[in-house]
């Protein structure tokens, strides 16, 4: 069975996370399938819009347990491990398409991240989003820190990342993380009307207004990109991260140094 599934309707590509007996954790094969769909979208002429959400229960409770406890054994290999994955974020913002993320359930760490890639998140007012790496020791390097302050300014990234906070759906539209907000069993015809919208506007338009965009925003994306993955590989060989991991495994509190 597929990992990822896609369905258009029309000149929108739905790409579904499908991996809902595991709530579509991301785990290495579920990314290659992704990025596969990703790049098919990105290269299909007949696609204009392209959304992203998850089958199931929910949208994604983000990384796969079992590749983030290799990273406390081996986390040397932190960089080539968010190297495929975050080409794959990357792209979804750098493709011309206007990309959305539609939410229910929970978005949790990478996948928060994956839908801050997006252009636009849809979300149920129900759902919850957080980026919880603090928790354990570590930070978000798959985009979460260089994008989050664009989004919701900086004053609140900053307490969402350090405090690894988890808000429902009200509250991200409330700061900017969602664009639209709707009840769990409307999302799907929120996120048709913002389709919708879209494909009334000049498709070549879109696409150079998006990149203008994206660069005044982030004018210095790329530098912060690296200096996350320069943060997290010091954060993956950390005593904290040590702990981090045994507590989440244990599941009990973490014992951090000084705390």
């Amino acid at each position: 069975m597929p990992l990822v599934d896609t369905e258009d309707r029309g000149a929108v590509r739905h790409i579904v996370l499908s991996r809902p007996e595991k709530r579509n954790a991301l785990s290495g094969e579920l990314v290659r399938e992704l990025g596969a769909a990703v790049r098919d979208a990105a290269g299909d002429d007949s696609v204009r819009v392209v959304v992203v959400r998850g089958e199931g229960a929910m949208f994604s409770s983000g990384m796969d347990l079992a590749d983030l406890g290799r990273l406390a054994e081996e986390p040397e290999t932190v960089r080539a491990f968010r190297r495929e994955i975050l080409a794959i974020w990357n792209l979804l913002e750098e493709m011309t398409k206007a990309t959305i993320a539609q939410i229910h359930g929970a978005c949790l760490g990478g996948a928060m991240e994956l839908a801050l890639a997006c252009d636009m998140r849809v979300m149920a007012e129900d759902a919850v989003a957080g980026l919880l790496e603090a928790r354990v020791g570590l930070i978000p390097d798959l985009g979460g820190t260089s994008r989050l302050p664009a989004v919701v300014g900086s004053g609140r990234a900053k307490e969402l990342v350090m405090t690894g906070r988890v808000i429902d759906g009200t509250e991200a539209h409330r700061i900017g993380f969602a664009n639209r907000v709707a009840r769990a069993e409307e999302l799907d015809a929120a996120t048709e009307r913002l389709c919708d919208e879209l494909l009334a506007c000049a498709p070549l338009a879109v696409g150079l207004a998006k990149r203008i965009v994206d660069a005044s925003a982030r004018p210095a994306l790329a530098s912060t990109l690296e200096a996350e993955i320069a943060a997290q590989e010091r954060l993956a060989a950390s005593a904290d991260y040590a702990e981090g991991a045994r507590a989440f495994k244990e599941k009990r509190e973490p014992e951090f140094a000084g705390r």
